[in-house]
């Protein structure tokens, strides 16, 4: 019978609130190590947590966005625990009352739409952070009680490649949400994967869950290694361990860490230093009325309105600052089709050429404006305007001292174009005569000759049309 993997996921994602859960220190991140810490995210006897108001909101926008239910009362608790890394011996989460459940997020795979169920989304406090050096391992406590939301899925996931898309659709939301920059080279989102495998109509087996997982790729190949690693221990008449492992990436292989806890070896009990939260609707009516677009919604209102094509309005939507920017041209230059393909075409080849992230961008639009505006209006040709886009990325220049100091500007004159294209004709007889035999092709040769001497600057219609009439003689 045919093995199935049954795969639900646990994402952390760090809110970008300026401020942490339970106190005033700042969430920003680096800086020294222990800089960042203040006696309550310290866990200091006697010190008393107050919440932070906007942590609640982003959760509410959160859940909202992903059809969640909203628990209108719901209250934290204490999560114990011993770690060098947690300084109360304990960290402060929701299990008995998270503030979403029962939501879905719909995906999209090459073969159908698929609802991924959310069974809930918890607010909590991040621990913070081993260093692990040549003269031992040093606590940072910067990050303690960065605010956390975890979201944790049903187990409908069946491959990597849902796994993927599922994380790449949640990061999209986050980030149009604006509640998370999802760096995950800082740590900004990570994932558990809770994942085990059965024959065909079976119930699922037992689980293990793989930790801390800050890569999409890495999560991938981590799926498909523990899909392969447990199939082949049952098909060897093993069985599989309840266990945490850790993954090293340089290996692609996982180790086992410790054995699986269940929320009682957690002793989970009510948070006493904090008072219930209480939600009412008017909250929750606000924070519905002010979500903001979301980044597959804007895909369709791309293609639909702008007649852009899927590719692009995929490329548009990678990142907040990318849409942003996208429709900042559209709007200002009248013409988002061009717009779409300078952003989706020159800006992310020049990105991808220097490693740029997409939240790295920045760039003057009205720069951009410019250029759209020179190469519709016919001032230049489409390879004058790659370079001076291409100048304007790297070294900001100003587009329109940038053409005239490189005498970009269209020739559109018909006697510069005869000289040039008799000029090419005169130094390339052969070719003359090889076209003028049938052979075609060769004309994209002429043409470029004729170009070039003609500084790129040529009008590529004009030049088009001068050149075959001087070839078939007219």
């Amino acid at each position: 019978m045919k093995w199935e993997t049954v795969i639900g996921l646990e994402v952390h994602a760090e809110l970008s609130t300026r401020s942490k859960i339970f106190c005033s220190c700042t969430t920003s991140y680096g800086g020294e190590p222990n800089t960042h810490v203040c006696p309550v995210c310290a866990g200091m006897p006697g010190t008393l947590p107050v919440l932070n108001s906007k942590v609640v909101e982003y959760a509410l926008r959160l859940g909202l966005a992903l059809n969640c239910l909203i628990t209108q009362q719901c209250k934290f608790d204490r999560k114990n625990y011993f770690y060098p890394d947690l300084p109360k011996a304990y960290q402060v989460s929701q299990l008995y009352m998270p503030i979403c459940r029962d939501g879905y997020l719909e995906i999209e795979t090459e073969n159908n739409k698929k609802k991924i169920g959310i069974r809930e989304i918890h607010m909590e406090e991040d621990a913070g952070k081993l260093n692990h050096g040549s003269k031992g391992s040093f606590m940072d406590f910067n990050r303690c009680g960065v605010p956390l939301l975890e979201i944790v899925s049903h187990p409908d996931l069946s491959s990597a490649g849902e796994v993927i898309v599922y994380l790449e659709k949640l990061r999209e939301t986050l980030l149009f949400l604006d509640i998370c920059d999802c760096k995950m080279q800082e740590g900004s989102i990570r994932a558990d994967i809770n994942l085990s495998v059965r024959r065909s109509g079976e119930k699922p087996g037992i689980r293990t869950e793989t930790k801390n997982m800050n890569s999409f790729k890495a999560i991938a190949r981590a799926v498909e290694y523990e899909t392969e690693r447990q199939i082949e221990i049952l098909e060897d008449g093993g069985t599989i361990i309840q266990e945490t492992r850790r993954w090293d990436d340089e290996k692609s292989t996982s180790s086992g860490m410790r054995s699986k806890e269940n929320a009682q070896d957690y002793r989970y009990f009510p948070e006493p230093d904090l008072l219930p939260i209480n939600i009412d609707d008017g909250w929750i009516s606000r924070v519905k009325n002010n979500l903001p677009e979301l980044a597959y919604q804007k895909r369709g209102r791309y293609m639909r309105d702008y007649k852009i094509s899927a590719d692009e309005a995929y490329v548009l939507t990678c990142h907040k600052n990318i849409s942003s920017l996208f429709e900042t041209l559209a709007q200002k230059s009248g013409q988002p089709v061009e717009s779409a393909h300078l952003i989706s075409c020159e800006i992310m080849r020049h990105m991808n050429n220097v490693n740029m992230l997409p939240e790295d961008l920045s760039i003057e639009a009205d720069k951009l404006v410019t250029l759209i505006s020179f190469v519709t209006s016919g001032k230049i040709n489409r390879a004058s305007f790659k370079e001076t886009v291409e100048a304007v990325f790297k070294n900001n220049a100003d587009p329109e001292s940038y053409i005239a100091e490189k005498g970009l500007i269209m020739i559109s004159d018909d006697n510069a174009i005869i000289k040039a294209a008799e000029k090419v004709m005169a130094a390339n007889e052969d070719s003359v005569t090889e076209y003028r035999s049938g052979k075609e092709k060769i004309f994209g040769f002429l043409m470029g000759m004729v170009m070039k001497e003609l500084g790129k600057s040529g009008n590529p219609e004009l030049v088009k049309r001068i050149l075959q009439d001087k070839l078939n003689g007219l």
